[in-house]
């Protein structure tokens, strides 16, 4: 059999739910399967997570501009020194569900029940792991978390055009504010090769990362409702269904990024990835440079706390492990690298709105 019961030598009939060595053999081998899990759901965020960190807080350092003195002579040069960082925190909460059972329900469980019963932790951790992260991007404005051991952390959005001024701009000597939740203009029904807002994006990165020759490697996440007009842009070259043999000259994108499991990337345009996300609201964009330092950072607690990190169990009866189970996960999601990222909504209000879900 497949699965958690995949990994035991036990057969499917053996009582593992009722005695002491068959719960803890089962206990061992969920273990196994969640560790996978939590491998698998590392890799898929990748675009959007620069790894873990157990620090609230820190300071982002990046290089900042100006030119050299003109030397003449004897004469001194001033002295100078880079200027360019940010402050960043991070949130840390707790999540978590609690399963029980008796050994009279534990008696008639069959491996397929238990297994679909862990498979639903799973699929609710998916779900408020990508809730996280999503809101953290979405959300334009600073937010306080009050850490109970630390006290008030701020955490900061993307670029918003406070205070903070960033490196050089392409073409530009002088650091200064930006903002990176842009507003279209226009609606998203009035996409076309002239409303492009593929290229807006696009420009927005590559001015703080390089105009590579070619293109540089970003992708854009777009709603499944925008899919048909993005598609018909004159430039854009589509994926090949993977079922249909391509002729000898068709273009054919190469070196797809790695996009999250429930993503998928429909083709390539005006020199960006564009991938389909149905997670991303409807009308809203993000684009992401692939070769810079991801915009997020993953808080897990301190590698003393013996606390560990991903979605985690802890038995509550150590003779008994299964009949009481606390499903736990403790993470924050915080903005480290504030320029990796531009969130782009399609309408015509003015300025940026949050999306309802995320506000």
């Amino acid at each position: 059999m497949s699965g958690i019961f995949g990994l035991l030598t036990l057969s499917d009939t053996d009582r593992v739910f009722v005695t002491t060595e068959g719960q803890r053999a089962l206990y061992d081998a969920t273990r196994m399967w969640v560790e996978k899990y939590n491998a698998d759901m590392a890799s898929s965020l990748q675009i959007f997570v620069d790894g873990e960190t157990p620090n609230h807080k820190e300071r982002y350092y990046l290089p900042s501009g100006g030119r050299l003195d003109r030397r003449g002579g004897q004469a001194q040069s001033a002295a100078g020194k880079r200027t360019g960082s940010w402050d960043v925190a991070y949130p840390l909460e707790d999540f978590g569900r609690d399963l029980a059972w008796d050994d009279v329900s534990l008696g008639y469980m069959t491996p397929e029940q238990y297994q679909l019963q862990v498979d639903t932790i799973l699929v609710q951790n998916t779900n408020v792991v990508r809730f996280e992260l999503l809101k953290a991007i979405f959300d334009n404005t600073a937010r306080t978390f009050v850490d109970p051991l630390i006290g008030s952390l701020t955490v900061q959005p993307l670029a918003n055009g406070d205070s903070v001024v960033y490196p050089p701009v392409l073409g530009s000597e002088t650091e200064a504010t930006d903002n990176h939740y842009l507003e279209s203009g226009y609606a998203a029904s009035a996409i076309s090769d002239t409303n492009n807002p593929l290229v807006t994006i696009r420009d927005e990165l590559e001015e703080h990362f390089g105009a590579s020759t070619g293109y540089s490697n970003l992708v854009v996440f777009i709603n499944n409702a925008q899919s048909a007009k993005i598609s018909g842009l004159i430039n854009f070259v589509p994926e090949p269904d993977r079922y249909i043999q391509v002729g000898n000259d068709t273009n054919v994108p190469t070196g797809l990024p790695p996009v999250p499991t429930s993503a998928r990337v429909l083709g390539r345009c005006d020199g960006v990835w564009v991938a389909e996300w149905r997670f991303i609201p409807a009308n809203y964009m993000v684009g992401i440079h692939l070769e810079a330092p991801a915009p997020l950072v993953k808080r897990v607690d301190t590698p003393s706390s013996g606390l560990g990190t991903g979605l985690q169990m802890v038995a509550q009866e150590k003779k008994h492990p299964i009949e009481r189970l606390t499903w736990r996960h403790r993470f924050g999601f915080g903005v480290r690298n504030r320029l990796n990222g531009v969130v782009m909504e399609l309408g015509t209000g003015g300025t940026y709105t949050i999306p309802t879900a995320y506000a």
